[in-house]
């Protein structure tokens, strides 16, 4: 049940979102992680001080020596920054053979309010990646500045996902917490119907990463050969469990406890050894 997951997203130093929470996730769900790299970000949990972009043609071969030597079951995208960029990633995923499932969390904006998608990258986005994608994974925020249309409701949350969803994805995940109330609901929808998830909001400030670690997930399910369902359902539990034991670490958005799923009798062993 291994599964190889490539992920193609931006570095954050601050070991919370990006590459590093990726790797966390995808390990902890017992996948295998492989990366490119797209940008180095100097981040910590109070934002984004400065951004390296990574040259197209070196995530390019980034993509091609992993797929060419380890291979791959699924694909996670987060970070890609600018139009050159997108094109890149769009041709290389295209050129997959045998094609695989396709997880793009359509990154815009870092939690501290630093933009980690140019604006004119918007269109290049919706006309090359999610056509491609097996599901998309917006926020409310993202799925506002995609569908060119505010979301105050569940109702909203329906319609903007199933007009994402005309775009040419396979499914969309609706990720409703930035929504009000003491709930927070995700909806699912794909050809066949809609489906709500819902569970009790968790009050904590520490919710840094939390949706890469949700994509990340799902990428772990799909390339371990779970439905799309039974891959969202598990990697929404993941993040409920990994959101209620944050360490606490930093002075803003801390980082969640992507190793909620280690065995600690397990490891209180290996510390004897």
């Amino acid at each position: 049940m291994k599964g190889r997951v490539l992920i193609v997203a931006g570095s954050d130093s601050g070991g919370g979102a990006g590459i590093q929470a990726d790797i966390k996730a995808v390990t902890c769900l017992g996948a295998f992680a492989m990366t490119a790299v797209t940008a180095l970000t100097a981040q910590n949990t109070q934002g984004v001080a400065n951004v390296l972009p990574v040259p197209p043609g070196f995530i390019r071969e980034q993509i091609d020596v992993v797929v060419s030597d380890l291979g791959v079951d699924a694909v996670k995208t987060g970070m890609l920054h600018d139009v050159p960029v997108i094109e890149a990633v769009a041709e290389e995923i295209t050129a997959l053979d045998p094609p695989v499932p396709v997880v793009v969390d359509p990154v815009m904006v870092a939690k501290g309010g630093h933009r980690l998608l140019e604006e004119n990258a918007v269109s290049a986005l919706m006309r090359l990646m999610i056509p491609r994608a097996t599901v998309i994974t917006p926020n409310v925020p993202e799925a506002e500045v995609l569908a060119g249309s505010a979301i105050l409701s569940l109702d909203d949350m329906k319609r903007v996902a199933e007009r994402l969803l005309s775009l040419g994805c396979g499914a969309v995940l609706m990720k409703g917490g930035h929504l009000p109330g003491e709930r927070v609901t995700d909806l699912l929808v794909t050809a066949e119907g809609m489906e709500a998830f819902s569970g009790p909001r968790i009050v904590t400030r520490h919710t840094h990463g939390t949706g890469c670690t949700l994509a990340s997930a799902i990428a772990a399910g799909l390339a371990q050969g779970l439905a799309l369902r039974e891959a969202v359902i598990r990697a929404r539990h993941y993040v409920a469990l990994a959101l209620a034991s944050a360490p606490g670490y930093g002075q803003g958005h801390g980082p969640l406890d992507h190793a909620v799923t280690v065995d600690p009798v397990r490891l209180a062993a290996l510390s004897r050894a």
